[in-house]
């Protein structure tokens, strides 16, 4: 059992890095997106639009092995003999594009939440494009998002579960290994459900303490 449980360490370390790298992916993805979005340029939007609806029309799970399976054939297609694409940055890759079509719809609404005046007041100060979105949008913008933003994050957390199809040896992998070979389903299962829990449990009052201390005086 104790073999097990430094399998179960090993595997919250692989979750907890997944959650980050593809969520900090994700978000800059889904920035730009929701940038693109919002463009006056007719295909930018288009392409935007069409990235989030696809993207969102379809199970998690089965993006995780279209990119992997994808990534592999592609790959082989490309070198002329099989190459299989690691599983750590198929789940990576997999997670960023999902997260980063819902962050795009959670950044898209939030933009549009800040009043159009203050941009326009920043570029008569003679501000540039880039100025106005980092100092004037982005800040506004992040007060309105977090709380949705917060959610999807809780979300991401409980999704990196589902790489464990692909191999990877994640908490659920962990889990589902023990339970088979010690045939104790229930006993791993609520060890890989309280990790998780603490994980999401975790996210979500780090998020409400940010929440709180971005907070507008008066709102």
């Amino acid at each position: 059992m104790l073999s097990f449980a430094l399998q179960f360490f090993n595997g919250l370390q692989i979750t907890v890095v997944l959650a980050l790298v593809s969520g900090a992916l994700g978000s800059l993805l889904g920035l730009f997106v929701a940038m693109g979005k919002l463009s006056k340029r007719g295909v930018v939007a288009l392409l935007g639009r069409a990235y989030t609806t696809i993207v969102r029309g379809l199970p998690e799970l089965l993006i995780i092995l279209v990119v992997y399976f994808g990534g592999t054939a592609a790959i082989t297609a490309v070198t002329g003999r099989y190459v299989e694409i690691n599983a750590f940055a198929a789940g990576i890759a997999a997670l960023m594009i999902v997260f980063g079509a819902y962050c795009a719809e959670i950044f898209r609404g939030a933009i549009m939440s800040v009043p159009q005046g203050q941009a326009e007041a920043a570029r008569s100060l003679g501000m540039k494009p880039w100025q106005i979105w980092l100092f004037v949008i982005l800040p506004q913008m992040m007060r309105v998002a977090l709380p949705a933003y917060g959610n999807l994050w809780a979300s991401l957390v409980k999704d990196t579960s589902l790489v464990s199809v692909i191999g990877l040896t994640d908490i659920m992998r962990v889990a589902f290994i023990g339970a088979g070979s010690l045939r104790a389903p229930l006993t791993f299962y609520l060890m890989a459900s309280a990790l998780y829990l603490a994980l999401t449990s975790m996210s979500l009052a780090s998020f409400r303490a940010l929440e709180r201390r971005i907070e507008i005086p008066g709102h």
